[in-house]
């Protein structure tokens, strides 16, 4: 394909990976006015976004399973479409029940978005020239995710729109994309008998979600230590190593477990969990402490991250380019673990009168390093594997990624609200001030209403609060940064996963017709025929 056919096929990709990254982050800033408005409770408020995320990240290894058995572009439109019901479902919810429902849908189709994108882009481009177009997707996961909440917030803030809006504004996207798909993309429908693993899907799936449950929860609707720990990660634990029992048995397994023998899956994926930690855990703490610690309004918040968003989005870019230019690609991995690492290093020393124009180069360095990492790191494990498990690879990376995304926002959240409720104890017993019912962090105040003395105190927790999250979080940053150092380079391939695909096809059809050796002869690799793919047994 050329240039301008690939920017063509891809326009639909982008729009449909804006959408599935917008799903998630556009009600950050909304949530309080929805669940009002709804008259909901503070566990729905927590429901409301857990269901998206727990159905997007539990439902990517099926995606990339089903892509490597079906038309691509028909899961892409597929999951378009359920983005688009679920959207349309939220948007006009009269309950809070409809509402988290339709959160499920989104999230299942935003699973799907996020998983295709990636496979897709590797069927019809080599690794090769990847680089640069893996830049401008994750420009692309950039935008969607840091201008969500700032969308949100100024739909909210416009009178004649509302929070409902924060879900019909992914549709046009959506739609569009459904249409710029079928026009553009040209991928072949591959015909052949498929077995789904049902049962290892459904065990994935619901040992998943029983973690995710488990991490989502603990801290706010009961303890870390407590029966429903103990039962939830039991049952996770369980229906996991069920899973691994049945995928490692079944004929065509979901999560194919032989690709953890290849060490650039293996180290890709532990590096991309990390970096899942990393970047949520910015953006969503970020603007948070932009709001209470900084007291500014939630369209001010948004636009305070762009020098987080800037610095992505120019190095994936540049970084993306250069390795399409050269060829070389673990020293940008390398950059990108050191600099994402130093950038939350910077970050854990921000408090309440920390400098904007300090916390921006702060920002901007955690940017640019997660830029550096977050696209090459799938990269790198695409150009290692056999055409045929490009998906089951790529779908684990993006999984993992989403992984370490929801975990790490969960654990850090409940490690936040335990550090603002001492911070605020130990503030308000030195200003003389009783703690009566506001001496906790398990709720967010509203700073407009809150008298000056009490506010500072406030600002001042949440500010100590938020530089000690980083100061956590550097840790799994150069854990991540560790993992890249042992990844081996090897070249980038020149072919399409199209192409490596059909050259695999035909080294089967050679092996199978070739006739056996005699005795005597080499059993080891057979020579293909001329004009054939030879067929190598690792």
């Amino acid at each position: 394909m050329s240039n301008r056919q690939i920017l063509q096929a891809m326009s639909g990709l982008m729009a449909g990976m804006f959408v599935a990254i917008l799903a998630g982050t556009v009600v950050a800033n909304a949530l309080p006015r929805i669940i009002a408005d709804l008259g909901a409770s503070q566990s729905s408020y927590t429901w409301v976004v857990t269901s998206e995320l727990l159905a997007m990240t539990a439902t990517v290894p099926l995606w990339g399973k089903l892509a490597d058995l079906f038309n691509q572009k028909l899961l892409l439109q597929l999951s378009l479409g359920l983005f688009v019901v679920g959207s349309l479902v939220a948007g006009f919810s009269q309950d809070v029940v409809t509402l988290i429902i339709s959160r499920v849908i989104q999230g299942i189709g935003a699973g799907g978005l996020t998983a295709l994108a990636q496979i897709v882009m590797a069927a019809i481009i080599p690794p090769r020239r990847l680089g640069k177009y893996a830049g401008i997707f994750g420009a692309v996961f950039a935008v969607g995710t840091v201008a969500g909440p700032l969308i949100g917030g100024v739909l909210v803030d416009t009178s004649w729109l509302g929070w409902r809006w924060c879900f019909f504004i992914g549709v046009p996207f959506a739609l569009a994309g459904i249409v710029l798909l079928q026009r553009t993309l040209k991928l072949p429908t591959v015909r052949r008998q498929v077995r789904i693993d049902w049962l290892g899907a459904f065990l994935i799936v619901a040992g998943v979600c029983a973690l995710l449950i488990w991490t989502s929860l603990a801290g706010n609707s009961f303890d870390w230590a407590s029966w429903q720990t103990a039962a939830l990660v039991t049952t996770g634990v369980v229906l996991l190593a069920a899973a691994v029992f049945v995928e490692s048995r079944a004929a065509e397994p979901v999560i194919p477990l032989g690709i953890f023998r290849n060490r650039t899956v293996s180290l890709t994926t532990l590096a991309s969990f990390f970096v899942g930690i990393a970047m949520f855990a910015g953006t969503v703490f970020l603007s948070q402490y932009f709001q209470i610690s900084l007291g500014k309004s939630p369209t001010a918040a948004g636009l305070m991250s762009l020098p987080l968003i800037g610095g992505l989005l120019v190095s994936s870019t540049v970084a993306g380019q250069i390795i399409s230019a050269t060829g070389k690609w673990k020293i940008y991995l390398i950059a990108g673990g050191v600099v994402m690492t130093a950038g939350l290093g910077l970050l854990s020393t921000i408090d309440a009168d920390t400098h904007f124009g300090l916390l921006s180069v702060y920002m901007a360095f955690m940017g640019i390093g997660v830029g550096m990492l977050m696209q090459n790191l799938v990269l790198a494990a695409q150009n290692d594997v056999p055409a045929h498990e490009l998906g089951a690879a790529t779908s684990v990376l993006s999984f993992f990624r989403s992984l370490g995304g929801t975990i790490g926002t969960s654990v850090l959240g409940a490690i936040l609200a335990n550090r603002v409720a001492s911070e605020m104890t130990k503030g308000l017993a030195e200003n003389g001030i009783p703690a009566t019912g506001g001496g906790h962090g398990s709720a967010v105040p509203d700073m407009t209403k809150l008298p000056e003395p009490l506010k500072d105190i406030v600002e001042h927790a949440y500010g100590v609060a938020t530089g000690d999250l980083f100061l956590i979080a550097t840790p799994f940053a150069f854990l991540g940064l560790i993992a890249v150092l042992f990844i081996k380079e090897k070249p980038l391939k020149t072919t399409s996963g199209m192409e490596r695909l059909a050259a695999e096809d035909a080294a089967v059809v050679t092996a199978t017709t070739v006739p056996a050796p005699r005795d005597g002869a080499d059993h080891g690799v057979q020579d293909a025929a001329p004009g054939t793919v030879g067929l190598r047994k690792d």
